[in-house]
């Protein structure tokens, strides 16, 4: 793919990465006929000469730290919030509501987000996210100072849902700087190490979930919300002005691009079907989200129900170890010769474990089985980020990454709102019923939570066979075959260079 290979033996003059948003580059042709990509004159605006593959590797690290700490000080505070308001409601709805928002906002977001990273340098995108995230979490702040405990916990009021959209929005715009920085795995890291990269990011992620699952449930249970806030804010500002400090020169100027406006939809729609088979690939994953809202809606009412908020923290944290384990796996070994067979055995495992790890209310099962299922989500994530990375051309790639990400966070948002009316009113009603609990105990044995525990079940059986039916479907072996030739292709051109 040589439009996806950065250009070599460009000016080493280089700017330090934009720390504004500049005016868009003007294109060499206009879009094609029958909603084809139009043909980019100059493809990307990347001279990877200017440093060694060492450097730049160290400039990512950079990056991918900094992206840690904001993404776990967003998350820190959102934990926070689902703790705070179910151990405050005691009502599923609340929180599956909530969490459904916060997918629902990134989904909304997620083509405008594509858009803007690739119209933009991708550091001025990040410095952007994090003021705009800053300015959101002081308004949270000024809110939660200014109105009483009892009208914040309202579902009634207005209040409620003002200062969760506030602190949503805030964590949500900060998920731009998410697709911005899987675009700097193809700048700045060699193709036959993006994988692996891509296997950090995991590791990221999962350092997130460790951290801030712990950190929110002790800041709840000892602090309350409101110094929770205060720490979000102090750590964001801390983010920023970390992140005012990195330069990536290989980025010379603002890549050529056909997105048009703040939301090129046709555009962002255009760039998926260009390569053969990535929409369904697209589609594959959203279905998997589908069945993620489930567990977004009710892992954490069943753990509240199980342990303290203190010792969930505790827990949970273990269990997103499991994310840590993943992520330095991949970054260690790689996705093997098709990552696309990887992914899907790996949604075949995890629709297992979703289906077994509460068949019992057993604390050591639940926490075993999230520690195994959260080992296998880099695996997951990787593989479709090194598939996207490969095969799509660099100047496309932040609109298909926000397309994407529009579509499967839509599904999980669907889901939670869906699976958390009815288990609260009907699934959780009956299985806590005399009748319910004598027809249930057999396959889910005893415990306040086999309604969840039902849901679980067969949310995984679900998974496990969308993912061997997805073997056997001609997408999956030309999305195979593409990814095989543009690798091949890409170590051509390494080598030539070389």
């Amino acid at each position: 793919m040589t439009e996806q290979e950065p250009a070599r033996g460009r000016a080493a003059a280089a700017s330090d990465g934009g720390a504004g948003l500049g005016e868009d580059v003007a294109l060499a042709s206009t879009p094609g006929e029958d909603g084809e990509a139009p043909h980019l004159a100059d493809p990307d605006a990347v001279d990877s000469s200017v440093r060694s593959p060492a450097e730049r590797s160290r400039t990512f690290t950079g990056i991918l730290v900094n992206t840690a700490l904001a993404n776990i000080t967003t998350s820190y505070l959102w934990f926070a919030l689902t703790f705070w308001v179910y151990l405050e409601t005691r009502n599923v709805i609340a929180t599956g509501v909530v969490g459904g928002a916060y997918m629902l906002l990134i989904a909304l977001s997620s083509i405008s987000f594509g858009t803007f990273v690739d119209r933009y340098r991708k550091l001025a995108v990040m410095r952007f996210a994090a003021a705009f995230t800053l300015v959101m979490f002081v308004l949270s702040g000024v809110m939660f100072l200014l109105t009483p405990a009892s009208s914040l916990l309202d579902l009634g009021q207005p209040w409620f849902w003002v200062f969760t959209l506030v602190i949503l929005i805030g964590a949500v715009v900060e998920n731009l700087r998410n697709i911005a920085l899987s675009t700097t795995v193809t700048i700045l890291i060699e193709p036959d190490r993006r994988a692996n990269a891509n296997g950090l990011v995991g590791m990221v992620q999962g350092l997130m979930f460790l951290i801030t699952s712990v950190l929110s449930g002790l800041s709840v249970g000892l602090l309350g919300m409101g110094w929770t806030i205060v720490v979000a804010l102090l750590l964001t500002a801390l983010a920023f002005a970390h992140l005012l400090t990195l330069r990536m020169p290989e980025e010379t100027q603002v890549a050529a691009t056909d997105a048009h406006g703040g939301f090129d939809l046709r555009g962002s729609y255009a760039a998926v079907l260009a390569i053969s088979g990535l929409f369904a690939l697209i589609l594959f994953s959203t279905f998997n989200n589908f069945i993620g809202g489930v567990y977004m809606a009710l892992m954490d009412p069943y753990g509240l129900e199980m342990f303290p908020v203190e010792l969930w923290g505790v827990f949970l944290a273990v269990g997103s170890s499991g994310f840590l384990i993943g992520g330095a796996l991949i970054g260690k070994f790689g996705l093997g010769s098709n990552p696309l067979r990887t992914l899907l055995l790996a949604v075949v495992a995890m629709g297992v474990l979703g289906a077994v790890f509460t068949l019992r209310e057993w604390a050591w099962l639940y926490v075993v089985g999230i520690w195994l299922y959260l080992t296998l989500v880099p695996v997951v994530e990787a593989a479709e980020q090194t598939v996207i990375q490969q095969v799509v051309p660099l100047p496309r790639q932040g609109r298909v990454f926000g397309f994407a990400m529009a579509f499967e966070s839509a599904a999980a948002p669907i889901t939670s709102f869906l699976i958390a009316p009815i288990a609260q009113f009907w699934i959780i009603p009956y299985a806590r019923s005399a009748d319910g609990a004598a027809q249930l105990a057999p396959l889910l044995g005893e415990g306040t939570s086999r309604g969840i525990a039902l849901v679980f079940l067969i949310a995984g059986i679900i998974m496990v066979i969308a993912a061997l039916l997805a073997f056997l479907t001609p997408v999956y072996r030309r999305v195979s075959a593409e990814y095989q030739q543009a690798a091949a292709e890409a170590k051509a051109t390494a080598d030539t260079d070389a």
